[in-house]
């Protein structure tokens, strides 16, 4: 099977790739979800919402400086390598992260849409004008929690998309801009996050074949043109393999 999505990835395809978690799993990075994933005995549903900052920015900004601190330690894997390396091949490749971590930035990949932001961005609270709408700080650990907007003295807030906040319209309009491609892989994502859950459909409905990269079977997976259970380090490295030395077995 790899052989053969391998020969579809011509230099002339149009790829376009969705990660979630499971990209950067192979990094060490966490999940924050799950039996190992609670922190101080709250869940990532619980914090990561706009009313949780409201009632207890404190709280919020100590759990994001803790994650700061964590994936600050951490390096891309095979995943991030090969998935880079197409940005730099392919004229038509984009890349929609479900990820805040920068690990798919810092492998070096071209053209990639945060699609849920990033945690190495911030965002005066406040919306002051003396600020940018976003801007990159890499500050790990915070000196004060939660931090101030060096322009206004608000509150700064991480600039990722919390639970009941929308998708930023630009980055929907770069996203769906991105699904009239030829080939569109899902790859560590679980498929059951909307809206981004949905994108993997649309570009199968616009024509594109569709391959998902997971550890297990998702809800889409009997919906696509090819399935591809393993660690996506793994896949995509024996796929990377198979485009540069067509004789690999």
């Amino acid at each position: 099977m790899l052989v053969q999505l391998a020969r579809r990835l011509h230099p002339d395809a149009r790829i376009t790739v969705l990660t979630g978690a499971g990209v950067s799993a192979a990094s060490g990075v966490p999940t924050f979800r799950g039996p190992n994933g609670l922190w101080k005995n709250f869940r990532p549903e619980s914090l990561a919402t706009p009313e949780a900052f409201h009632r207890d920015p404190k709280l919020v900004w100590e759990w994001y400086d803790w994650r700061r601190q964590i994936l600050s330690t951490k390096k891309p894997n095979r995943a991030h390598e090969v998935l880079a390396a197409w940005s730099r091949r392919y004229r038509d490749f984009t890349l929609i992260t479900q990820n805040v971590d920068g690990l798919h930035e810092r492998a070096g990949t071209r053209n990639v849409i945060r699609f849920h932001g990033s945690i190495w961005e911030v965002l005066c609270s406040n919306n002051c004008s003396g600020s940018p709408a976003r801007w990159l700080d890499e500050t790990v650990p915070f000196p004060e929690i939660p931090p101030k907007c060096p322009h206004c003295g608000g509150l700064i807030r991480p600039g990722v998309v919390w639970f009941g906040e929308g998708i930023d319209p630009d980055v929907m309009r770069r996203s769906a801009d991105a699904l009239d491609c030829d080939i569109f892989l899902t790859v560590g994502t679980s498929a059951v996050v909307y809206p981004a859950a949905s994108l993997v459909h649309e570009a199968k409905a616009r024509g594109a074949y569709t391959v998902e990269v997971n550890v297990e079977s998702t809800p889409a997976s009997r919906l696509l043109d090819l399935a591809l259970q393993g660690p996506a380090e793994e896949i995509l490295h024996g796929l990377e393999c198979r485009i540069t030395r067509p004789s690999y077995t």
